[in-house]
């Protein structure tokens, strides 16, 4: 039996620094792999975004242990968080639809049924939204140009809502490093 901790990265369907999230990822897979399992779960949208950026068949080589949702309670996620079987849920990048969904308790699908059941047991949860703060961002498609997004009030303020209900809140890929660091035992 393995002595990993087992860790839920979640994807939704943001592209925004997809390219950059999975970059990181993939490096803290192998900085970490002796402590931590790193299972992947995607939105179905996030599978089609991952899709579209040319980046699933990659996950798949380089993570052992991906799946894609079917409905909100498939594959088994939410239960095995309940059971305490994680150390993290980690979800990066993050659509305003699921930042929303989660506080608004919405859990009609799997990413957000996974994080409220996973802060209903203590389950530490980290996103990385892909609207923090109001305002212009630019963000790079699959085909390298940009994309200029326009971030709206509303949206920032699940965002904060999030905070205020004890949901760590990364703002850049970057920030995954230190949650990895901070659960780490070596």
């Amino acid at each position: 039996m393995s002595s990993k901790r087992k860790i839920v990265w979640a994807i939704t369907g943001s592209g925004d620094r997809i390219i950059e999230t999975t970059r990181i990822m993939k490096e803290l897979n192998e900085k970490y792999e002796a402590e931590f399992d790193i299972r992947i779960y995607i939105s179905k949208a996030g599978d089609q975004v991952l899709k579209y950026y040319g980046l699933f068949k990659d996950l798949e080589i380089d993570f052992d242990k991906t799946w894609v949702e079917v409905n909100s309670n498939n594959p088994f996620l939410a239960g095995q968080i309940q059971l305490g079987q994680f150390e993290f849920m980690l979800i990066a990048p993050t659509t305003s639809n699921t930042v929303a969904k989660i506080s608004l308790r919405i859990a009609d699908s799997l990413i957000p049924n996974a994080a409220i059941m996973g802060q209903k047991v203590g389950t530490p949860i980290y996103v990385m939204p892909s609207d923090v703060e109001e305002g212009v961002v630019i963000t790079e498609l699959p085909d390298g140009n940009d994309l200029k997004l326009t971030i709206r009030k509303e949206d920032v303020e699940h965002v904060e809502k999030l905070a205020k209900m004890g949901i760590n809140i990364l703002k850049t890929p970057e920030d995954i490093k230190k949650v990895f660091k901070k659960h780490a035992k070596s």
